[in-house]
């Protein structure tokens, strides 16, 4: 598949000599949604305003679509629609101006049919003649990816897309990104809500200190990196923890319940030796389960051990 957005050793030094990014290089391919993870200070913002043409490179190069940013900015910045975190609309505009209004100001044509699909998409067609003052805070934020959609843009950047918006909505908001991606748009997504990235992306950019750590896809990702938890629940409880399981990893949760984690991805896990050692110590099993590790478990572990490099480096 074809890349839409091409970066390069990207790199952004601000007046100070603080490096927001160091040799960024990233391509998302067209019609997939990434979602960039990081912690506040990451750069993920930087990268963005970057690539969205606010904020200027130090040095590399950004192509989106196509169209090399610097020497042909305008026709990059149309592929691009940006929905931001901050409800920063129009509240005394109808739904449907506010749309035709932002369609214009990209110096687009009139065109009531495209307007009509993109609320129709939204499901906003029927908010189309009311105010946006009147609407729920989940529908605002869908008036702005409709005004980020009016110039018929191929990537849309959203960041926190479902902040402060309760569950219910998000996930409604979940289906309206897939809706997106399905019709062909490429999606940059920046959460904090990790469940978002798990539900939504096809694969995962992690930025820490200006630097991309990784960029894999979510399935992948979690297979490789994730573990799962074996939890042990016993038909009698028990004083201590007999001195063979501790050897093994094993971790007394409570009078009647072990853990014990294991690599998924390794093809020796260790847990026929567990459970003999389990039948050789005279406990008798209740109830086995298992736990995949989350992608939140595997983000955080990833930012601390970048935190670690970076304490051995000092």
């Amino acid at each position: 598949m074809a890349a839409m957005i091409e970066v390069e050793n990207l790199r952004k030094t601000y007046d100070g000599g603080f490096e927001a990014l160091k040799g960024v290089s990233l391509s998302i391919e067209e019609g997939e949604i990434l979602a960039l993870l990081g912690p506040n200070g990451a750069g993920k913002t930087t990268l963005i305003s970057t690539i969205c043409g606010i904020t200027e490179p130090t040095s590399g190069t950004i192509r989106v679509g196509g169209f090399d940013a610097a020497t042909n900015p305008k026709a990059a910045r149309r592929q691009i629609g940006i929905v931001p975190q901050e409800v920063n609309i129009d509240m005394y505009a109808k739904v449907w101006d506010s749309l035709a209004f932002t369609r214009g100001l990209w110096g687009k044509p009139r065109d009531d049919a495209h307007i009509e699909k993109v609320l129709r998409q939204l499901s906003l067609w029927d908010k189309k003649d009311g105010n946006v003052m009147s609407l729920s805070g989940g529908m605002k934020r869908r008036v702005l990816i409709g005004k980020a959609l009016s110039h018929e843009p191929n990537v849309l950047f959203l960041d926190e897309p479902t902040a402060g918006v309760d569950v219910e909505l998000r996930k409604g908001m979940w289906e309206v990104v897939e809706e997106l991606r399905q019709a062909g748009t490429t999606i940059i997504l920046t959460t904090h809500y990790l469940e978002e990235a798990e539900a939504m992306a096809d694969r995962i950019a992690v930025i820490t200190g200006g630097e991309i750590r990784l960029v894999e896809r979510k399935d992948t990702l979690m297979r490789r990196m994730g573990h799962k938890t074996l939890t042990i629940e016993l038909a009698e409880s028990i004083g201590t923890l007999p001195p063979v399981l501790a050897e093994k990893g094993v971790v007394m949760e409570g009078p009647q319940t072990l853990s014990y984690s294991y690599d998924s991805a390794s093809g020796n896990t260790g847990i026929t030796r567990l459970l003999t050692a389990i039948r050789d110590e005279g406990l008798k099993l209740a109830d086995l389960s298992t736990k995949q590790s989350s992608l939140e478990e595997i983000f955080v572990g990833l930012v601390h051990e970048d935190d670690k490099e970076k304490e051995a480096a000092e």
